[in-house]
């Protein structure tokens, strides 16, 4: 735990001195990422890319009910589409669909869902179409 500022000390020499005897006791050397170039510097302007940082790093967890519901359902579109039969596929979409539309009925915390039903007709039409198709 880092020291508290001593009264009479100026901010910038109180913070000069624990970067300095943190230097010394070699705590900067040999850092994760150290020499590597910043990750998304030439990427276009993002307000919100921390928080799109923090959900891959954390791969979603601690998410807000309805951002989760959003990776389920990408989730079990992506299960629907290597489903081995398609009773297997309508089974997938009507579990997703009913937590999708009890989300709806009953609006969750989070971010707006921005998130419908799938249509499991076409997603099935999909399905026998094969791998190519998808």
């Amino acid at each position: 735990m880092t020291e508290r500022k001593p009264a009479g000390v100026g901010f910038e020499t109180w913070i000069d001195r624990q970067i300095r005897e943190a230097e010394d006791r070699g705590e900067f050397e040999n850092l994760p990422g150290a020499g590597k170039p910043l990750p998304g510097l030439h990427a276009p302007h993002d307000e919100l890319w921390w928080v799109k940082e923090k959900l891959r790093r954390e791969e979603g967890t601690a998410l807000p009910p309805t951002l989760l519901l959003r990776k389920q359902a990408a989730a079990a579109r992506e299960a629907a589409g290597r489903a081995s039969s398609e009773a297997e596929v309508r089974s997938i979409l009507a579990d997703i669909n009913a937590r999708i539309d009890e989300a709806i009925r009953k609006p969750m915390s989070g971010p707006p869902l921005n998130l419908m039903p799938f249509d499991v007709e076409h997603v099935v039409a999909e399905w026998r179409k094969g791998p190519a198709a998808r």
